[in-house]
């Protein structure tokens, strides 16, 4: 009986003894696995990561940003009024193809109307009168010249009368009287020819300075009634050139005041891309960098043309050149967006830029193990950035996966579980 009793007993605490062993070797083996997977390692959706693989090869340096097609100032046409008037039709809607001579509005004026006939009424009256004075001038020019023209003779005559009596007088034929009265009426005849002579050249010039006043009156009326007609004629508003009406800014009963601008005309042909880039991106923009604009129906090349010094809003404006045939839809005022290659980077590891992480700068990423169970964080140093690439300097290695979307809530653990 005491036998059986201390056999039990033994029995009991080897059993004991068993468990003992069984439960500490479990939590050692526990232990050392939550050594392994580091303490509180969360879990995570691998649909639910956005990931992206290293790569090697050229990696193009890029900013992007929003902007519109529009037409460049030399190819947009201002039609302004040239007078005063009142809006009578509207014969064009905006965004209807035109020519030159196409009429897209009617103007009236009845004052000017008066204006104009006032003006060639003036103009005929003063074209009459230099008409007249013409004639009289002539007139009075042909009397001088015929009284000139008669003392001309009588001096000749009696310049050749006063020779006659000197080889009279040197004959013997008459007295010395003679010749002398002969000689004076000879000067007398000479100096009134000298003064019809002037008198004649004082007539001339009075004359043409009375008809070079006139004709000048008769162009200032001549100028006077052109401005008149031509505003007359700005009454009905042409296109002036071919293209598209953009804009017609005023209504049927309007009153319009001269200098207002009363349409838009453009050729939607020749298009430009204005862009709008960050102001922190927009350093290395420059003049002839070359850039593709997406409108949304094509992608069109280009290349950068003038940059605005000044900042708005928080955008540099930035003029794009299309070198390429616009798409069907690309009209002005289309909203598109573009890019702007800055540099290219030769032979280089790059990866998909993280939800987080600055050029140049030391971040943790969180890199997918070989067997696509863990996500380890590793230090990794970036390089210069593109739009969605950005260059990596150290850390990681071609063909490694790499969180890239926000992992920012588990910034205390060194590694995820992904399932």
């Amino acid at each position: 009986m005491d036998f059986r009793i201390a056999a039990a007993a033994r029995r009991r605490k080897r059993r004991r003894l068993l468990i003992g062993v069984g439960a500490g070797l479990a939590a050692a083996a526990l232990l050392t696995a939550l050594s392994f997977i580091g303490p509180g390692a969360p879990e995570a959706s691998r649909d639910a990561l956005w990931t992206g693989t290293v790569e090697r090869g050229s990696l193009v340096l890029q900013v992007r940003g929003p902007g519109s097609l529009e037409v460049p100032p030399e190819e947009i046409r201002w039609l302004a009024a040239e007078t005063r008037g009142r809006v009578e039709e509207r014969h064009v809607l905006p965004g209807t193809p035109v020519d030159a001579d196409t009429l897209l509005l009617a103007l009236s004026n009845p004052e000017l109307e008066q204006q104009v006939r006032e003006a060639e009424h003036q103009l005929q009256a003063e074209e009459a009168d230099l008409r007249g004075l013409r004639e009289r001038n002539r007139s009075d020019l042909l009397e001088q010249e015929s009284a000139a023209g008669e003392l001309a003779a009588a001096s000749e005559r009696a310049r050749r009368r006063a020779e006659a009596d000197r080889r009279l007088e040197e004959a013997g034929l008459v007295g010395e009287f003679v010749r002398k009265r002969s000689e004076v009426r000879a000067e007398e005849f000479e100096t009134r020819r000298n003064l019809e002579q002037q008198r004649l050249a004082i007539l001339a010039d009075s004359s043409a300075a009375q008809i070079a006043a006139k004709e000048a009156t008769v162009a200032r009326y001549q100028a006077l009634v052109a401005l008149r007609r031509r505003q007359q004629a700005g009454l009905l508003v042409r296109a002036g050139r071919s293209g598209i009406l953009l804009e017609l800014p005023v209504e049927v009963g309007q009153e319009v005041r001269p200098g207002e601008n009363l349409a838009r005309v453009a050729d939607p042909q020749r298009l430009k891309a204005v862009l709008r880039i960050p102001e922190t991106r927009a350093r290395d923009v420059a003049p002839g960098r070359p850039a593709v604009v997406d409108t949304r129906n094509g992608v069109i090349p280009g290349v950068v043309t003038w940059v605005d010094p000044a900042v708005r809003d928080g955008a540099v404006a930035v003029d794009i050149a299309l070198m390429g045939p616009l798409p069907r839809g690309a009209r002005p005022d289309l909203s598109v967006e573009g890019a702007i290659e800055l540099d290219r980077i030769e032979d280089t590891l790059h990866l998909g830029r993280p939800a987080y992480g600055q050029p140049g700068s030391s971040v943790g990423l969180f890199r997918v193990t070989s067997d696509g169970e863990m996500a380890v964080r590793t230090a990794v140093r970036l390089g210069r950035a593109s739009v969605n690439r950005i260059e990596i300097l150290e850390g990681l290695a071609e063909g490694d996966e790499v969180v890239l979307s926000d992992t920012s809530t588990w910034d205390a653990h060194p590694r995820i579980r992904l399932r």
